[in-house]
């Protein structure tokens, strides 16, 4: 790079020929020849190129000298000598690392349109240096990257200054390390307590802000000047982003001079915008033989860098956004009614799978399974109102569980039930033997919610602890997913992918005022595949084929429209009066147990996709003490299974995008109505098992990404965390298959003694994906968790902490409080 400096004298006396009597009257403009003061090399950055100048003396006056001035190549042509006017920046030299040579190029630069306005860059340089020094009284010495950034996040609504690492805050309240509310100290009692109130809400805003503030170089670099040290007065044109530095990181650039077209690498201390490139052959798309292609082909230049927002994480989100009616905002009646009858459509799935596994082991027939469907169907709808109405009051449907079919089936299996030879009496004694256990089972859900037993174990939870529970309540579904769908693949493929079309697709190609595809896709995909199974019955595509094809594909086998009855109410003790059984009712109190963790998990999928803040743990205790009336109830009625919380139900709530109460209270409507006008709701309920497994597909996938979700909350760079994520839902998919796949092979679980009650009691909770995975989760984060305040930040606990207490937030009430001002009688903690 070569070199030519004169004095400032001389340089001022001599003037190029050519220049108009406008620039030779104006002695603070100083156009830079071959023979004059200055000598240019151009400087490309990766958007643009930019001059690079050497002067000596030229800003005497000022407290720089020997500056380099890198000044933009001019972006239009002007009649002026110096074209048009550009901004400058201060750089100091030693963020110059090293000059590498890359090659050859052409030089962009032409010298005789390029001049300095000397008295606007004093100028300039004048206020920057006042705007550094005032700045400077802002940087605490000593301190924290986070103790600068809560004092300036202070300052924006208080007075504030530094005493050494305290900050003082008008001028009487005093913050030390480590800036927390206790922190607060020194000022009369109402000063302190609004100081903590900002202090507060500031530190929240820098927690969701997820990145520390970033200055601009020029109030460091400029103030750094004051000590006549080397610096860079760097212009940048409006193509080029300003120079930002943050840290020791690194920023790459091209530099080529004027003489002999030789192209170096300028490697510049302080960003992270570029990566550092060393040849070519390291990085080819970096290179100049390639970016002086793409600069000619381009006549408008490169693009501009991404903007500083743009680089940023996307926020934390405590409310998930994007949800067109949440919780507490109903649609309009026509789309709330059929969004009601959608949930109820999707509900049958399991209604009708549950009965027709279990009522012919159990001796009973179509007229049997019928009952036994329309007993679900209408308890369902009942302990849907009370979850909606007096629970959790979360958009929740309340559904038979497949948790309690191995324990169900172990009392099927009952030696007491062998030697009964009526199957229409062992069908009422079985059912009998399952209603005591069920009452009995109730009484756990019942003492540990409305007791405050699972309140208290539900402030431990933190959202890692909550990712593997939450996640696999909807990934832990897969064995009935893809494997039902298969046993028809000819009409559980289509249904899937017409599901997806409607959902997904159809809405980015259609945009109408309200979206009807997307939200009523169920709807949709069910008539078209539905009449399509029903074409292939009636056409005899399926006279030939075995007994498991007919019964998975057609869409006459159910059997339940001629068995349900017209019309009839399900009544309390209908098979008889219940029988109880000590061992059975310990049984069925474990898989009650199991229950009650999984429907925690998708209770926070459910408000997740409702738009509803994160549940307090007295309102969840609350809804776990109305799900265990829902059992009473069901062992009241006899319906022959247990209830939970419906997974696919919440799922749908994310595919509609729909969390509204009354869409899933009208949903409960439904499930009562058609329950007791059976032979149109044994019509619904004879869809053909593929067309319900494609729905959980879709279903279980949202409800399990509800759970991924919960991540924004949790460090993902600590090990801690990575080793309690991973080896939680890596067991908790492992040790259920096991389980499973054992008790496939032999006909019982891996824990086999003489006590079948016993049996149970460990079998059932193991094959749980949701149970294992969660459990392991919890007792692994509170294990684990050291007494610094980075590991309780790791897990995400301080994102929850207003959420601990029903009264913290004023959401809660919004959102959770009772009815009929119910909160007065009962109020939550």
């Amino acid at each position: 790079m070569r070199k030519n400096l004169r004095s400032d004298a001389s340089s001022r006396s001599r003037r190029p020929s050519g220049t108009s009597s406008k620039a030779k009257s104006s002695p603070s403009t100083v156009p830079p020849t071959s023979s004059s003061f200055i000598s240019s090399v151009s400087f490309c950055f990766p958007s643009g190129f930019c001059s690079l100048y050497l002067l000596n003396s030229t800003l005497r006056s000022s407290p720089l000298t020997r500056v380099v001035v890198v000044g933009a190549l001019p972006q239009e042509e002007s009649s002026k000598v110096g074209g048009g006017r550009k901004n400058v920046r201060f750089l100091k030299a030693n963020y110059i690392k090293e000059l590498a040579f890359l090659g050859q190029g052409d030089d962009p630069v032409d010298l005789s349109k390029c001049c300095l306005d000397l008295s606007t860059l004093q100028a300039r340089e004048e206020l920057a240096l006042r705007q550094a020094e005032a700045e400077a009284e802002r940087i605490g010495v000593g301190v924290t990257a986070e103790a600068q950034n809560i004092f300036d996040a202070l300052s924006k609504t208080l007075p504030v200054r530094w005493d050494k690492t305290v900050i003082v805050v008008m001028n009487e309240v005093r913050v030390s390390s480590p800036y927390v509310p206790e922190s607060v100290i020194g000022g009369s009692p109402a000063a302190n307590e609004r100081v903590k109130k900002v202090l507060e809400l500031e530190r929240k805003r820098l927690h969701a802000r997820g990145a520390h503030s970033r200055r601009r170089g020029i109030a460091y670099l400029v103030a750094a000047s004051k000590e006549c040290c080397h610096g860079i007065l760097c212009s940048i044109d409006a193509n080029v982003q300003p120079c930002v530095w943050s840290g020791m990181q690194h920023i790459v650039g091209f530099i080529m001079s004027v003489g002999s077209n030789t192209i170096y690498q300028l490697r510049l201390f302080g960003s992270s915008a570029y990566p550092p490139v060393s040849s070519r052959e390291t990085n080819p798309a970096w290179s100049p033989q390639q970016y002086m292609k793409k600069k000619k082909k381009m006549a408008g230049g490169m693009a501009p860098p991404p903007k500083q927002e743009e680089l940023q994480p996307h926020p934390v989100k405590d409310q998930l956004p994007s949800i067109s009616y949440c919780i507490t905002s109903p649609p309009p009646w026509p789309e709330a009614v059929l969004l009601g009858f959608q949930h109820y459509l999707v509900m049958l799935g399991t209604t009708v799978l549950i009965p027709t596994s279990l009522v012919p082991v159990m001796g009973g027939g179509n007229e049997e399974k019928a009952k036994m469907i329309q007993t679900i169907l209408f308890v369902a709808g009942v302990n849907t109102l009370f979850q909606t109405f007096f629970g959790t009051r979360l958009p929740a449907v309340i559904n038979a569980s497949y948790t309690f079919v191995p324990t169900t089936i172990s009392i099927i299996l009952a030696g007491r039930y062998s030697d009964i030879i009526d199957p229409q009496e062992k069908f009422e004694r079985i059912m009998r033997g399952i209603q005591g256990a069920l009452i009995v089972a109730s009484t756990l859900q019942i003492v540990f919610g409305f007791s405050g037993l699972w309140r208290n174990v539900a402030r431990f939870q933190s959202p890692l602890a909550a990712v593997p529970l939450v996640a696999l309540s909807g990934f832990g579904l897969f064995h009935i997913g893809f494997p039902l769908l298969a046993n028809c693949i000819e009409i559980g493929m289509p249904q899937l992918i017409l599901l997806i079309i409607f959902s997904q697709y159809i809405p980015n190609l259609i945009h109408g005022e309200r979206p009807v595809f997307d939200r009523f896709a169920v709807i949709f995909s069910v008539i078209i595949v539905w009449t399509y199974a029903h074409l292939l019955t009636v056409g005899g595509a399926y006279k030939n084929t075995g007994p498991n094809t007919q019964k998975s594909c057609r869409t006459d086998q159910a059997g339940i429209i001629a068995a349900a009855p017209w019309i009839r109410v399900p009544y309390p003790f209908q098979w008889g009066a219940p029988t109880f059984d000590a061992g059975e009712a310990f049984a069925m109190m474990a898989a009650s147990f199991v229950t009650l963790v999984e429907s925690t998990g998708t209770f926070f999928a459910a408000s997740r996709y409702a738009s509803a803040t994160p549940l307090p743990p007295s309102v969840l205790s609350r809804g776990v003490g109305w799900q265990g009336v829902g059992i009473l109830v069901s062992g009241i009625f006899g319906t022959g299974i247990g209830p939970s919380v419906a997974v696919e139900n919440a799922g749908l709530l994310a595919l509609t995008r729909v969390g509204s109460r009354r869409v899933v209270q009208i949903s409960g409507g439904f499930m009562i109505f058609f329950s007791i006008l059976g032979k149109f709701g044994a019509i619904f309920a004879s869809i053909p098992s593929p067309i319900v497994a494609a729905l959980y597909c879709l279903f279980f996938a949202y409800v399990g990404s509800a759970g991924l979700s919960l991540l924004q909350f949790c460090n993902l760079n600590s090990f801690r965390t990575k080793f309690i994520l991973g080896f939680s839902i890596f067991l908790g998919l492992s040790v259920p298959q096991y389980f499973k796949e054992y008790t496939l092979v032999h006909s019982y679980g891996p824990v086999h003694t003489g006590a079948r009650w016993f049996n149970d009691m460990v079998n059932v909770p193991f094959s749980s994906e949701p149970f294992v995975a969660g459990f392991l989760g919890f007792v692994l984060d509170i294990t684990l968790r050291h007494k610094d305040r980075s590991t309780r930040r790791d897990s995400g606990m301080h994102w929850w902490d207003r959420f601990r207490s029903f009264k913290t937030d004023t959401r809660s009430e919004e959102f959770y409080s009772l009815p009929f001002n119910l909160n007065k009688f009962f109020p939550s903690v």
